[in-house]
């Protein structure tokens, strides 16, 4: 028996990454899923972007568990692409209980040399994207009158500052203050939200020669090991470089099932102790 058997559950930015392991863990126990993805690279980016086919092996790894998978390609930048999508998931899964806000992007620079694009796309994906996502949810929450939870995944540069992503950090802290608004706004309704703030994640949008190069300046070609030391220590406080997809994922479970049925409206690091340097 899972935590969430006959729930349903929407993941946005689910092709790959933690998006993909958040749908899976919730599928493992017992939700059907509705996975949203771009399935392309948005223009500021430089790492690579996620795939259709990526997008469908996740749906592949959900019905692997025993559950149905919902494959929706949307932009989190578009409400009518987001609404068609929530629309044809709850139309083909019957219901939606639990909303990950999970997608995102990263890229860097220091404030005063980041292009307006850089800056204008972070906020439409990271922030606006994030609202957009509650704007289309919620409503179906409400009307359903069962409660829900929703988990907002926002990051550490959600609850402090970090030299050379200024964009990033506005757009995280914007994501923890929707998480607390909709706390607010939604408890009369047993509709829950709350907000997680990983540390740095192994995955492809940080594992790349860019981010390499901005924690690793001193060095010109920097490797992947490089980076490694430098997040090993400057980034946590039990000693591992970063965290993995799945740790993030058993708290989007947690907050999703009954076991944090009294939980609202809390900012819940991941971070291997991160916070507390």
């Amino acid at each position: 028996m899972g935590m969430l058997d006959g729930k349903v559950a929407l993941v946005t930015g689910a092709a790959r990454g933690q998006g993909r392991s958040h749908a899976v863990r919730l599928a493992e126990e017992g939700a059907d899923v509705i996975i949203v993805d771009l399935c392309s690279k948005p223009d500021t980016t430089t790492y690579r972007g996620a795939t259709e086919a990526e997008l469908k092996e996740t749906a592949s790894m959900i019905e692997s568990a025993g559950r149905r998978a919902h494959v929706a390609v949307a932009d989190v930048r578009s409400l009518d692409e987001l609404e068609r999508a929530v629309a044809g998931g709850v139309a083909e899964l019957g219901r939606l209980d639990t909303v990950v806000a999970n997608a995102g992007i990263f890229t860097s620079g220091a404030l005063h040399e980041l292009s307006e694009a850089q800056w204008d796309e972070m906020i439409d994906v990271n922030l606006s994207g994030v609202w957009k996502t509650l704007r289309v949810t919620i409503p179906r929450l409400i009307e359903q009158g069962d409660g829900g939870s929703i988990t907002l995944i926002s990051s550490t540069g959600g609850i402090k500052g970090f030299a050379n992503f200024g964009h990033y950090v506005a757009a995280k802290h914007g994501v923890t203050g929707l998480a607390r608004t909709a706390a607010n706004e939604l408890g009369q309704y047993r509709i829950r939200c709350n907000s997680i703030h990983p540390t740095s994640v192994l995955t492809d949008m940080i594992d790349h020669s860019d981010m390499y190069r901005l924690f690793r300046p001193d060095l010109e070609n920097p490797t992947h090991e490089d980076f490694r030391e430098a997040c090993q220590a400057s980034m946590a406080v039990l000693p591992v470089p970063w965290v993995e997809p799945v740790d993030i994922s058993n708290a989007v479970v947690w907050l999703a099932s009954d076991a944090a049925r009294y939980v609202t409206g809390i900012t819940l690091p991941v971070d291997a102790g991160f916070l507390n340097k």
